[in-house]
């Protein structure tokens, strides 16, 4: 199954204009990237976000936030938002705005 379109058009408007803000095609979707560095995106499974290993703990507070899994290894640094917290615009927005602001904390790639 393809990802949902109408997710990554939610997305796409729920981080704005940023200057540095990107999009590149990954793991079946898009992803977002600032200065180089992923935010998130949207693949078959839903929504992925970049909260950071410093917000591990704060991240899965949120209504339907699940530590982010590869088959059986965990990301670190990476969560899953399923589609009732992605259809929450408070939940989805807090956590937009959770991961823009760790990123943001991240040197730009180069290239």
């Amino acid at each position: 199954m393809a990802y949902r379109e109408d997710m990554a058009e939610t997305m796409r408007a729920d981080l704005g204009v940023e200057p540095g803000l990107s999009e590149k095609k990954m793991f079946g979707g898009p992803c977002f990237l600032l200065h180089g560095n992923m935010i998130g995106g949207i693949g078959k499974d839903g929504a992925l976000y970049r909260p950071g290993k410093p917000n591990e703990a704060t991240a899965p507070r949120l209504d339907g936030v699940t530590p982010m899994q590869m088959g059986t290894r965990r990301m670190g640094g990476f969560v899953r938002l399923d589609d009732d917290g992605f259809a929450d615009a408070t939940t989805r927005r807090k956590l937009t705005e959770i991961a823009l602001a760790f990123v943001a904390s991240l040197p730009p790639k180069e290239g």
